[in-house]
């Protein structure tokens, strides 16, 4: 199953961003230093997202638009800062041209979800505060997050990737290499 064979084939770039990404919620010692974290994920998500819809076959995937997590951020953003950073350009984003690849990107954004309402809580705990502003991205689908990233993953273990995962596995690759380095160069 392709859903399986992600997680197999993307597991050292994955473990490297979630690495990065625990380092930089340690070191939040402030409402400031949590906007900066939002505003990462806010510009590569958003920048990725434009690529994404270029390029996603929405009728193999038709609640996509339930999906988007640039409205969240920028939502947090708002509440946290009250302006919007600009977003990744091409250049900074993983190549993608086609369904497969957006499909291969998307698996890292879905993914993001997963652990967000246990970040929430440690960012929450980390900031000492119960309930922040700004936290609608790490709430991710609140009840329903575990039962979207199933729907998610039965999609891709459907027939219609069968024979197409080298290019969704690269691509994903590419999405977690490249969100790696954005952690990097921005702040």
């Amino acid at each position: 199953m392709l859903s399986e064979k992600l997680k197999e084939t993307t597991k050292v770039n994955h473990q490297s961003l979630e690495k990065k990404i625990v380092a930089r919620m340690r070191s939040i010692g402030d409402i400031n230093d949590y906007a900066i974290l939002v505003g990462i994920f806010y510009s590569f998500f958003g920048g990725l997202e434009l690529q994404i819809l270029k390029h996603l076959d929405q009728t193999l995937l038709p609640d996509y638009a339930s999906r988007r997590k640039t409205g969240m951020l920028g939502d947090d953003l708002i509440n946290l800062t009250g302006v919007l950073r600009s977003l990744a350009t091409a250049e900074d984003l993983p190549a993608i041209h086609n369904h497969l690849q957006a499909m291969g990107a998307l698996y890292v954004i879905e993914g993001s979800t997963l652990g967000g309402q246990i970040i929430r809580k440690m960012i929450a705990k980390q900031l000492n505060t119960g309930n922040p502003a700004g936290m609608s991205f790490f709430d991710g689908y609140k009840d329903e997050t575990a039962a979207m990233w199933e729907r998610f993953k039965q999609n891709l273990d459907g027939p219609y990737y069968y024979n197409q995962e080298e290019s969704i596995i690269e691509s994903a690759n590419n999405t977690f290499i490249k969100l790696n380095h954005w952690f990097d160069i921005t702040y």
